[in-house]
């Protein structure tokens, strides 16, 4: 959406969710890892790591392990307020650059009946997803209100990113 072109490459870095860190720490600690674990690898590149994390009561819903679980996260998120937080980190160690920051977003659901946390589930699999839901699918219905950027709800803040990239001489962007 920024006419940047990128390959995705997934790093083999692993999260644990009991680390001693608050959301905002976490969440750039692994945008940080994952990136420098590529960096590594492509020394003479510019390399994007993310992660994406929802809070509900200060507690990390991760993707869920089964259909189960998932129903319980959306019963949990059910007519509530979380906040989605991702963390992004820009590294190219031959330049020797490396910002990391963050953006928040806060989301708020109608009510959900059990019907549609199951039509949910059973048709869109959101196994793959934190908080089992996708925000760009059809769940958005079921969304009453973002205090925030939109596409850090899906996984990337663009805007905050973009204002980022714009300190490296259009190395990265090609409009400033």
């Amino acid at each position: 959406m920024i006419d940047i072109e990128f390959e995705v490459i997934p790093s083999s870095v692993h999260e644990e969710f009991n680390i001693d860190l608050n959301n905002e720490e976490f969440v750039q600690h692994y945008a940080r890892e994952k990136s420098l674990d590529i960096a590594a690898k492509y020394p003479d590149h510019f390399v994007i790591g993310a992660d994406t994390i929802v809070v509900l009561d200060n507690k990390i819903l991760g993707k869920p392990k089964d259909e189960t679980e998932s129903y319980k996260m959306l019963k949990s998120l059910s007519g509530r307020t979380h906040t989605v937080y991702t963390g992004v980190s820009l590294n190219h160690l031959n330049e020797k650059i490396s910002d990391t920051f963050f953006e928040q977003t806060n989301v708020t659901f109608n009510k959900l009946s059990d019907s549609v946390i199951y039509y949910y589930i059973e048709t869109y699999k959101p196994l793959d997803k934190a908080g089992s839901y996708g925000i760009q699918d059809w769940f958005s219905v079921n969304v009453n209100r973002i205090d925030g950027c939109f596409y850090n709800v899906m996984g990337f803040p663009l805007a905050t990113f973009f204002s980022h990239c714009k300190k490296y001489d259009n190395s990265i962007v090609r409009v400033s």
